[in-house]
């Protein structure tokens, strides 16, 4: 009887031992990760974690390292550094984050979690801090360049950022890019460089550097381009007739860069022509090009003569000479045959109908005019 109430004892006692031998074992399993560290991707400024999961630390101690830098972060609960940017929170001691707030770029690198264990055990995760494009305007072309036409130039934009910013190049207006007469134009170039082969005037404009590299936002620099020249002229009409007593305009058509002073002048005289009642003058332009018009009313005898359009600029002067010559006022115009004929049919026909009447006559189906005067009676 001593012996059947002795016996469920026992089977208690095996049974606490094998509950304590499986918490011991629980208790004394080395630590290990739980998961490995992900690399994490920050703008520039904003604030990042990197979470470093460890089963069964027990007593150990978790440690931050960054290993660019070679410098201990953070030893448990502790922060070493002496950097405000970081911090370390934990979570029943199994997840250790490490946080990083404004991150900068001296913060990217690899970064390794550490478990005090003997051996040491430790996992790595890296820190990418991504930062905008930005051109660096000491290195790169003034926003304002001139050159003289037919000249060679090269325009230079530089960025920084990470990763690397791409550079791109177009027109500002969309038009395609000639960098050289014998390749064809292109909406859009690539590179730090941009080489322009033999400028001329059809250059000019405003150029885009664009850099991006996939951070935003992207990034341009507007970069003027002047192409400097010597006026041109060219007159559409070099003999020009007008009857008396009426207007007439003349025009020239001038290209200049810088911008040029434009005029008209008189026969031989170099004295400018200042619009007044009798001369009208009045310039379009667009770009580099400018279209001169004069207007002269009421012509008289003294009006008839060479006219100058005269264009100079900081680098040259020309002119453009136009003949102003006097033709014969127009007559009334003359009746239809089928006027005429509508008009013998209502017995209105007849000479002394007229004082200046013209007869028409059809022989073999040609018309002929004659033309006769004759006094009308009254």
């Amino acid at each position: 009887m001593l012996l059947f109430c002795q016996r469920p004892d026992r089977y208690v006692v095996i049974w606490l031992f094998q509950i304590l031998t499986v918490i011991c074992a629980v208790l004394t399993d080395d630590p290990n990760f739980a998961e490995p560290i992900p690399n994490v991707t920050v703008s520039l400024g904003r604030d990042a974690s990197l979470p470093c999961v460890v089963n069964n630390l027990g007593t150990y101690k978790v440690a931050w390292i960054h290993i660019d830098r070679q410098m201990i972060l953070t030893i448990h609960r502790h922060v070493i550094a002496r950097i405000p940017r970081f911090g370390i929170t934990y979570d029943s001691q199994k997840t250790w984050l490490l946080h990083v707030k404004g991150a900068q770029p001296e913060d990217r690198g690899y970064y390794m979690c550490q478990v005090n264990t003997n051996p040491m055990i430790s996992q790595v995760g890296y820190l990418q801090v991504v930062v905008p494009p930005n051109i660096i305007d000491e290195e790169s072309s003034t926003s304002s360049v001139s050159i003289r036409e037919n000249q060679n130039l090269s325009l230079t934009c530089k960025a920084e950022g990470s990763p690397t910013p791409k550079i791109s190049w177009k027109r500002e207006d969309g038009i395609n890019i000639a960098t050289d007469r014998k390749k064809k134009a292109v909406e859009k170039l690539f590179g730090d460089t941009l080489n322009l082969t033999r400028v001329n005037r059809a250059d000019m404009g405003a150029y885009l550097c664009i850099a991006s590299n996939g951070v935003p936002p992207s990034v341009s620099k507007r970069i003027i381009l002047d192409v400097e020249f010597s006026p041109m002229i060219w007159v559409p009409n070099q003999l020009v007739g007008a009857p008396s007593g009426t207007d007439v305009t003349i025009d020239c058509q001038t290209e200049a860069h810088p911008k040029s002073i434009n005029y008209w002048s008189f026969r031989d005289s170099k004295t400018m022509l200042f619009p007044n009642k009798k001369y009208v003058t009045s310039d379009t332009e667009k770009r580099y090009h400018i279209h001169m018009r004069l207007t002269i009313r009421d012509l008289s005898q003294s009006d008839f003569g060479n006219y100058k359009c005269i264009s100079k600029n900081s680098l040259g002067e020309t002119e453009g000479s136009i003949r102003l010559y006097e033709i014969p006022k127009p007559s009334l115009a003359p009746k239809s045959a089928s006027e005429l004929n509508r008009a013998n049919k209502e017995g209105n026909w007849g000479p002394s109908r007229y004082s200046q009447s013209q007869i028409v006559i059809t022989v073999f189906g040609v018309v002929t005019c004659l033309t006769s005067s004759h006094h009308i009676p009254s």
